[in-house]
């Protein structure tokens, strides 16, 4: 099996940009607004002055977690990232699909445990050291070598969830070596059959980083607890790839600002510095949009995006490629229970939640992936929203009296699944209750505490999480919650995670399939969490802004942008 890629790195860059605009020119009329300041004008990367503003302004919902995207999986994180970094896949303009980036094309084995990949070259590092096949070994190698505290769940989660295995541990591992063949093509071998091997690449957490700067600066030098994770000095002050833009600076709790890097290998654009600006609060998004401190920020507040649209900013939608659920923790006596699992399912009306806290265009989940990814199955058991029947279930279960549960919920946060995390916990409380439940709230901040907690942590109950997915691959979604043992669920069930692993492995499309469908209808049926929506992120923008390249997986490079002033 091969992949070719038709277009030159340069160009293909080049069409990403011509397929934003004209997503743009389809999307409402700009009315004159005021800009944030400019530093510089843009050069367009011709260097000749376009006379625009070149620096843009983004609203971030909470500091990233970390610089360093190998030990990152929130979204604020990867949003930084995908402006200093590159992998070798990228994601098709648009779409959820794989596409070249760094690797111009690539090749597999018939068994599929061989990828080899042929190079873009010329290109270089923000440090001016040289991106090559040697390279790519080093940051496989250092993925797979991670020890101790940086194996654990909320450090390296991605290369936990898809590659379940590292050097000390060779036996679950799904990675087995690499070779550099030449300074432009890389052979990379598996262990065993991933067949969303090539898609997992377009993941952040994959990128291709400086082997000189991990280095000097001690990358993988963290410290601290599985629940309390010490950046390294790389992860907080030193990230060096091969992107668009290089990282500048980091102000904790204030702003993140990197610039374009000259020595980039494809097309620059007009903005030449993107600052990254922490306000946590969406009402202070929205007012600082208005006012014209920020030219753009993501997840608009469903009842903000009409109000926004008719003042004359631009309002856009991505496509829904989420999932929205309520986490339940085994490790919790009651929650152990199945009888009490299908109690709190009944206990919930989806359609009332979507209604009146999620954005416009949500669709109500039935499973636990979107219904345009491969395996969805109409059929799957539901549980309709009955409080009557909930009540007899925990009365069933010895909870004729009542339940009390801890409720995790985050704060100082808004994410793609999720504009107004504390709406969905106020909502979803109140119908608790109605069947009988006593909620204790048990709200932290998003960055650190909450990530860490749930996911590095027994010491949560039911709790508000979701996913934006990464790839076209059903194992991004099911594989990642249920493929094996994890603190955020707390439960162990091999056939489950038996199941998931043989589909994972499955290349043909027709075989695989099926295995989905009896998956996701066991996985309704076990019921180890509530899938509750699948929301439609919305983005709102200044008027000088004619297109922005919206992405269903966040693949949203700034370089992209053009700007009218």
């Amino acid at each position: 099996m091969s992949f070719r890629g038709t277009t030159p790195g340069r160009w293909r860059r080049a069409r990403r940009r011509t397929a934003a605009i004209t997503a743009g020119l389809a999307a409402s009329a700009l009315i004159l607004t005021g800009c944030a300041e400019s530093e510089r004008g843009a050069t367009g990367g011709t260097g000749e002055d376009t006379g625009v503003n070149s620096t843009f302004i983004f609203a971030a919902s909470s500091d990233p977690k970390s610089l360093d995207p190998a030990f990152a999986s929130d979204g604020e994180s990867f949003r930084v990232s995908r402006q200093i970094f590159e992998g070798l896949v990228g994601v098709e303009p648009g779409t959820a699909d794989p596409a070249p980036l760094l690797a111009e094309s690539w090749d597999s084995s018939e068994d599929g445990l061989s990828y080899t990949f042929q190079l873009k070259e010329g290109v270089k590092f923000h440090d001016d050291t040289a991106f090559n096949a040697e390279a790519v070994c080093f940051n496989f190698d250092r993925w797979y070598n991670f020890e101790g505290l940086q194996q654990s769940e909320s450090v390296s989660y991605y290369y936990n969830s898809l590659f379940r295995g590292f050097a000390d541990s060779p036996d679950t591992a799904v990675y087995g070596s690499c070779e550099a063949v030449s300074e432009t093509e890389v052979t990379v071998n598996l262990a065993q059959p991933f067949a969303g091997f090539i898609a997992a690449l377009s993941l952040p957490a994959f990128a291709m980083q400086s082997p000189t700067a991990l280095e000097e600066f001690n990358a993988d030098d963290i410290g601290g607890s599985a629940e309390a994770p010490v950046l390294s000095e790389y992860a907080k002050s030193h990230p060096v790839g091969t992107g668009p833009f290089k990282f500048d600076s980091w102000d904790v709790g204030q702003q993140v600002e990197v610039s374009a890097f000259d020595g980039y290998w494809g097309e620059q654009g007009q903005v030449q510095k993107v600052i990254f600006r922490v306000l946590d609060d969406p009402q202070a998004r929205r007012q600082s949009l208005e006012a014209g401190t920020i030219d753009g920020y993501d997840l608009v507040a469903p009842a903000d995006t009409k109000a926004l649209a008719d003042a004359g900013f631009k309002i856009i939608n991505r496509d829904p490629f989420t999932i929205l659920y309520l986490g339940i923790n085994q490790e919790v006596k009651a929650l152990a229970d199945p009888l009490v699992r299908q109690a709190l399912s009944h206990a919930i009306d989806k359609e009332a939640l979507v209604r009146q806290t999620l954005p416009e265009g949500t669709q109500v989940a039935s499973q636990f992936i979107p219904p345009i990814v491969n395996g969805y199955n109409e059929d799957v058991p539901t549980y309709e929203y009955d409080p009557e029947r909930a009540k007899e279930l925990l009365a069933e279960a010895g909870y004729a009296d009542g339940l009390t549960l801890e409720f995790n919920y985050p704060t100082g946060v808004s994410r793609p699944y999720m504009p107004t995390p504390e709406q969905v916990f106020t909502n979803l409380s109140a119908q608790l209750e109605e069947v009988g439940i006593t909620i204790e709230a048990a709200p932290d901040k998003w960055s650190p505490d909450y990530l860490d907690r749930v996911q590095g942590s027994s010491d949560h109950g039911i709790h508000l999480l979701g996913w934006t997915g990464d790839y076209n691959d059903t194992d991004n979604f099911v594989g990642v919650f249920f493929g094996r043992e994890k603190p955020e669920f707390g439960f162990n069930n091999p056939d489950l995670f038996n199941a998931l692993d043989e589909a994972r492995q499955v290349s043909k499309l027709e075989e695989q399939t099926p295995l989905y469908e009896e998956i996701n209808a066991d996985i309704a049926e076990y019921v180890p969490a509530i899938p509750l929506a699948h929301p439609a992120p919305s983005l709102g923008f200044a008027p000088r802004v004619e297109s922005y390249p919206a992405s269903p997986v966040n693949d949203e490079v700034f370089n992209m942008i053009t700007l009218s002033e």
